[in-house]
Protein backbone atom coordinates (compact mmCIF):
# COMPACT_ATOMS: atom_id res chain seq x y z
CA UNK A 1 0.00 0.00 0.00
CA UNK A 2 1.55 3.38 -1.09
CA UNK A 3 1.75 6.08 1.73
CA UNK A 4 -0.86 9.23 0.36
CA UNK A 5 0.78 12.80 0.38
CA UNK A 6 -0.29 16.03 -0.98
CA UNK A 7 2.30 17.39 -3.10
CA UNK A 8 0.57 20.92 -3.83
CA UNK A 9 3.14 22.61 -0.87
CA UNK A 10 5.55 20.71 -2.46
CA UNK A 11 7.84 22.85 -5.22
CA UNK A 12 9.89 20.01 -6.31
CA UNK A 13 9.12 16.43 -7.25
CA UNK A 14 8.91 13.96 -4.54
CA UNK A 15 8.27 10.36 -3.48
CA UNK A 16 8.05 8.71 0.30
CA UNK A 17 9.43 6.05 0.66
CA UNK A 18 10.97 4.06 4.03
CA UNK A 19 14.21 6.13 5.11
CA UNK A 20 17.27 4.13 6.30
CA UNK A 21 16.88 7.26 9.24
CA UNK A 22 13.24 6.70 10.53
CA UNK A 23 10.22 4.96 9.61
CA UNK A 24 9.17 7.25 5.85
CA UNK A 25 11.24 9.65 4.40
CA UNK A 26 10.82 12.01 1.90
CA UNK A 27 13.65 11.92 -1.09
CA UNK A 28 14.05 14.33 -4.30
CA UNK A 29 12.95 12.76 -7.50
CA UNK A 30 14.75 15.24 -9.51
CA UNK A 31 18.19 17.28 -8.66
CA UNK A 32 18.11 20.24 -6.32
CA UNK A 33 20.28 23.06 -6.15
CA UNK A 34 21.81 24.80 -2.98
CA UNK A 35 18.90 27.65 -1.96
CA UNK A 36 16.22 26.41 -3.71
CA UNK A 37 13.16 26.34 -1.81
CA UNK A 38 11.49 22.98 -1.64
CA UNK A 39 8.20 23.73 -0.43
CA UNK A 40 6.01 24.91 2.76
CA UNK A 41 4.64 22.77 5.55
CA UNK A 42 0.88 23.79 6.75
CA UNK A 43 -0.42 22.31 10.06
CA UNK A 44 -2.83 22.86 12.44
CA UNK A 45 -1.79 26.16 14.84
CA UNK A 46 -1.58 25.60 18.21
CA UNK A 47 0.19 27.76 21.43
CA UNK A 48 3.57 26.43 22.57
CA UNK A 49 2.11 25.39 25.75
CA UNK A 50 -0.35 22.78 24.00
CA UNK A 51 2.74 21.72 21.54
CA UNK A 52 4.88 20.76 24.54
CA UNK A 53 1.75 18.96 26.39
CA UNK A 54 1.37 16.89 22.69
CA UNK A 55 5.36 16.16 23.35
CA UNK A 56 4.88 15.07 26.63
CA UNK A 57 2.07 12.30 25.39
CA UNK A 58 4.39 11.15 23.13
CA UNK A 59 4.01 9.02 19.80
CA UNK A 60 5.07 10.53 16.57
CA UNK A 61 5.50 14.17 16.37
CA UNK A 62 6.03 17.35 13.57
CA UNK A 63 5.57 20.16 15.75
CA UNK A 64 7.65 23.99 14.42
CA UNK A 65 7.20 26.73 16.26
CA UNK A 66 6.55 29.59 14.75
CA UNK A 67 7.06 32.56 17.95
CA UNK A 68 7.28 32.25 21.72
CA UNK A 69 3.41 31.83 21.17
CA UNK A 70 2.28 30.01 18.70
CA UNK A 71 3.42 26.42 16.80
CA UNK A 72 2.28 24.32 14.05
CA UNK A 73 1.45 20.62 14.43
CA UNK A 74 2.16 19.02 10.89
CA UNK A 75 1.45 15.44 12.66
CA UNK A 76 -1.89 15.29 10.89
CA UNK A 77 -1.26 16.62 7.95
CA UNK A 78 -0.82 15.17 4.43
CA UNK A 79 1.93 17.03 3.05
CA UNK A 80 5.01 15.39 2.19
CA UNK A 81 7.58 17.11 3.78
CA UNK A 82 6.05 16.68 7.13
CA UNK A 83 7.91 13.23 6.72
CA UNK A 84 11.34 14.90 6.42
CA UNK A 85 13.42 13.27 9.03
CA UNK A 86 16.60 15.18 10.71
CA UNK A 87 20.16 14.87 10.52
CA UNK A 88 23.18 16.26 11.95
CA UNK A 89 24.73 16.62 8.17
CA UNK A 90 21.15 17.95 6.82
CA UNK A 91 21.09 19.38 3.21
CA UNK A 92 18.20 20.93 3.70
CA UNK A 93 17.06 24.17 6.29
CA UNK A 94 13.44 24.78 7.90
CA UNK A 95 12.93 28.36 7.71
CA UNK A 96 10.08 30.32 9.95
CA UNK A 97 8.99 33.81 8.13
CA UNK A 98 5.70 35.40 8.70
CA UNK A 99 4.02 32.39 10.61
CA UNK A 100 4.96 30.09 7.17
CA UNK A 101 7.41 27.33 7.47
CA UNK A 102 9.79 26.91 4.41
CA UNK A 103 12.35 24.59 3.84
CA UNK A 104 15.18 25.40 1.80
CA UNK A 105 18.05 23.38 0.16
CA UNK A 106 21.29 24.70 1.84
CA UNK A 107 23.44 22.75 -0.81
CA UNK A 108 22.64 20.96 -3.85
CA UNK A 109 20.72 17.34 -3.69
CA UNK A 110 20.80 14.39 -5.74
CA UNK A 111 17.78 12.80 -7.80
CA UNK A 112 16.83 9.99 -5.47
CA UNK A 113 18.45 11.63 -1.85
CA UNK A 114 16.73 12.03 0.96
CA UNK A 115 15.28 15.13 2.23
CA UNK A 116 16.40 16.08 5.76
CA UNK A 117 16.77 18.97 7.98
CA UNK A 118 18.52 19.64 11.37
CA UNK A 119 15.53 19.49 13.59
CA UNK A 120 17.87 21.47 16.62
CA UNK A 121 16.38 22.16 19.75
CA UNK A 122 13.43 19.39 20.35
CA UNK A 123 10.59 18.93 22.27
CA UNK A 124 12.78 15.26 23.08
CA UNK A 125 15.09 17.41 25.29
CA UNK A 126 18.07 14.82 24.67
CA UNK A 127 16.15 12.04 25.27
CA UNK A 128 15.56 10.81 21.86
CA UNK A 129 18.53 8.40 20.00
CA UNK A 130 19.34 10.10 17.09
CA UNK A 131 19.51 7.46 13.96
CA UNK A 132 20.78 9.67 11.19
CA UNK A 133 24.50 7.74 11.07
CA UNK A 134 25.79 11.06 9.58
CA UNK A 135 30.03 11.79 10.26
CA UNK A 136 29.77 13.72 13.32
CA UNK A 137 26.52 12.76 14.02
CA UNK A 138 25.28 14.30 18.01
CA UNK A 139 23.64 10.57 19.14
CA UNK A 140 20.48 12.70 20.75
CA UNK A 141 17.74 15.08 19.85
Amino acid sequence: MALQFDARNTDVAVTLRRSRIDGYGVFAQQAIHAGQRLGQLTGESITVAEARRRAQAGGRLMLVELSPARAIDASRSQDALRFTNHSCAPNARIQVEDGEVQFLAIRDIADGEELTVDYGLTHHEGRLACQCGAPGCRHWL
